[in-house]
């Protein structure tokens, strides 16, 4: 009877430590997941200054096309002028 409860006990403190090792497991990649998305959350903000500098530019851009495209379609009177203010 001893050799069969001491063998039970065994299983049982391997079972605890089976539990223990995959708990410990599961936290260190809980923690580095976590670590990961606030790092990428981190870069998202530092890069907003920098997309807002270039939809600015992309604005000034599109403004200089619309003038372009109105000197084109206005009649050739007006071209000349219109370059003249333009400088």
């Amino acid at each position: 009877m001893r050799n069969s409860a001491g063998s039970e006990t065994e299983k049982g403190l391997s079972m605890n430590t089976l539990f223990y090792v995959v708990c410990i497991v599961a936290i260190v990649f809980t923690a580095d997941t976590i670590q990961k998305y606030l790092k990428v959350k981190n870069q998202e903000k530092k890069s907003d200054p920098e997309l807002e500098e270039t939809l600015a530019h992309i604005e000034r851009l599109e403004e200089r096309i619309r003038v372009l495209e109105r000197i084109v379609t206005e009649h050739r009177t007006d071209l000349k002028s219109e370059i003249d203010r333009l400088k």
